[in-house]
C-alpha cells in the first residue's frame, strides 16, 4: 500500500501523522516549497502564502491546537503567524514527519490507472505510482479576481499578495470586500493610506475578537448544547450588547442567522471606521480609469483598489474535465473527503469552517487512516450521500461562491467522531 499526499500545509502535516500512527509508513508527501507550513510561511514578496506581515489566526489558541499537541503556554490569546509557523515546526519535529517529505518537489501532473492507483509526474523528471492519493494543497492559493479587473488604471492588488502597508503612503485606497481578509487588509492600509475606503457588496457578521472578556469561538462554545435557533439568538444579543447596531458603523444591517454565513472575526475595524480611518461605501456598480462608481450613485478617484475577493477552488495537477469545482457550488464529496468515483483519492481540508480548519484536518486524516487499515467501512450508500452532501451543505448558508466549502464546525466535527467511535 504506497500513499502519496501532496502539500506540507496544516493539512498535510496531519495526515503524515495519523496515517504513522495506524502503521502506514509507506508513504511520501511532496511539498513544492522547501519548508513546511504552506500558508503560514510568510514572504514579503508574492508567493504560494497568502498572508500579511500583520496576520493573526481568527480562531484562539485554546480550539486550534492539536488534542495530541497543544500550543506553548506563553502564545497569546491569538498566536501572530510566526507562532504558528513554529507551533507546526514543533509538531513536525516531535512526530519526526521530516522524512517523510520531498521538498522543492511539485506535483506537475496526477493521472488515474488501472485497480484505482495514482500515477503522479513529478517537477525532477521522475514519475510514481501509488494506491491511495491525498490531496492537501489547499484552498487559498489562486485568486478569484472581479470581472471589473481590467477596467481600473490605478494599481490594482489582490489581498493575496498585500504584505504591508508601507507601499500605500499618502494613497486613496479602496478595499473591496468585508471577509476576514478585506477587513485586515483595510485595517492596515488605514495605518499608512490617506484614505481607506472599503465596498461591502452585501452585509456580513463582522464580529469581535472577544466577547464579555472571552475569545470570541470559546464563548460560543459554552453554548453549543442549545438548540440552533437559540444559538443564534445568543448570538445576536451578545453582539449588540458588544458593538451596538451595524448601521452606527455605517455598516449594512445582516438579515439572516450569524450561523448562515462565515463570519468576519476583527475588533479593530470599528474603532478604525469610528475614528474616520475607514469609509464603509456600497458596492461597485462600474470604473473608469480610476473612478469607481458605487451602486447609491456616488462615485471617488482612487490610487489602489486592493480586491480582496476570494480563491479558486484548483488542482492544478488535475485536468480540469478530470476534478474541477470551481464553477459550481455543489462540491460532491462524502464527509468533504471521499470522491464518489474515486475511492483511492481523499481531499484533506477542502473545507472552510466556522472555526479552525486543522484541529478537523486531524479528525479527517484519523478517519482516512483507520479505513485504510480496515478498522472502520463505509456506509454502503456512501455514493449517494457525497452528493446529497454536495447539496446539503450549500442550502446551510446563504449563496455566496465563499460557502461551497463551508461546513458548520460542531456537527461537522460530531459526525466523524461518531463514525470514529464505530472502529
Amino acid at each position: 500500500m504506497r500513499i502519496a499526499i501532496i502539500g506540507a500545509g496544516c493539512s498535510g502535516l496531519t495526515a503524515i501523522k495519523n496515517l504513522l500512527e495506524a502503521g502506514l509508513q509507506d508513504l511520501v508527501c511532496y511539498e513544492k516549497s522547501g519548508e513546511i507550513g504552506g500558508n503560514w510561511v510568510y514572504t514579503a514578496t508574492s508567493g504560494h502564502s497568502s498572508i500579511s506581515r500583520a496576520t493573526h489566526t481568527i480562531s484562539s489558541k485554546y480550539l486550534s491546537q492539536f488534542s495530541d499537541f497543544p500550543m506553548p503556554d506563553e502564545y497569546p490569546d491569538y498566536p501572530s503567524h510566526r507562532q504558528i509557523l513554529t507551533y507546526f515546526q514543533a509538531y513536525t519535529s516531535h512526530f519526526q514527519l521530516e522524512k517523510y517529505i520531498r521538498f522543492n518537489v511539485e506535483v506537475l501532473h496526477v493521472a488515474k490507472i488501472d485497480n484505482q492507483r495514482w500515477q503522479l509526474l513529478l517537477s525532477d523528471g521522475t514519475q510514481s505510482e501509488f494506491d491511495y492519493l491525498l490531496v492537501a494543497n489547499g484552498h487559498l492559493t489562486i485568486p478569484r479576481h472581479p470581472e471589473w479587473r481590467e477596467n481600473f488604471s490605478g494599481r490594482y492588488i489582490h489581498a493575496h499578495d498585500f504584505k504591508t502597508g508601507e507601499s500605500l503612503q499618502d494613497q486613496r485606497v479602496l478595499v473591496i470586500g468585508a471577509g476576514n481578509s478585506g477587513c485586515d487588509c483595510a485595517v492596515e492600509a488605514s495605518r499608512y493610506a490617506n484614505r481607506v475606503d472599503i465596498s461591502i457588496r452585501t452585509p456580513q457578521y463582522i464580529i469581535p475578537k472577544f466577547i464579555m472578556g472571552k475569545p470570541t469561538d470559546t464563548f460560543a462554545a459554552s453554548f453549543q448544547w442549545l438548540p440552533k435557533k437559540l444559538q443564534s439568538l445568543l448570538q445576536k444579543i451578545a453582539l449588540r450588547l458588544q458593538i451596538g447596531k451595524y448601521r452606527d458603523y455605517g455598516l449594512p444591517e445582516p438579515d439572516f442567522s450569524p450561523t448562515n454565513a462565515h463570519p468576519t472575526i476583527n475588533s479593530e475595524i470599528f474603532d478604525r471606521i469610528r475614528h474616520g480611518k475607514i469609509h464603509p461605501r456600497p458596492n461597485v456598480h462600474g470604473i473608469s480609469g480610476q473612478t469607481v462608481h458605487f451602486a447609491d450613485g456616488s462615485s471617488a478617484h482612487y490610487d489602489v483598489i486592493l480586491a480582496a475577493t476570494g480563491y479558486q477552488i484548483s488542482f492544478p495537477f488535475f485536468d480540469p474535465n478530470f476534478i474541477s469545482w470551481e464553477d459550481t457550488a455543489h462540491v460532491s464529496l462524502y464527509l468533504r473527503i471521499f470522491h464518489p468515483d474515486h475511492p483511492s483519492l481523499f481531499f484533506i481540508g477542502l473545507i472552510q469552517p466556522q472555526g479552525c480548519i486543522w484541529t478537523l484536518t486531524d479528525v479527517q486524516s484519523k478517519l482516512i487512516a483507520q479505513l485504510l487499515i480496515h478498522n472502520i467501512q463505509l456506509p454502503p450508500d456512501w455514493r449517494k450521500q457525497a452528493i446529497d452532501e454536495g447539496k446539503y451543505w450549500p442550502s446551510q448558508f446563504i449563496p455566496r461562491p465563499r460557502h461551497s466549502l463551508e461546513v458548520h464546525y460542531y456537527p461537522y466535527l460530531q459526525h466523524l467522531n461518531r463514525i470514529l467511535a464505530r472502529k
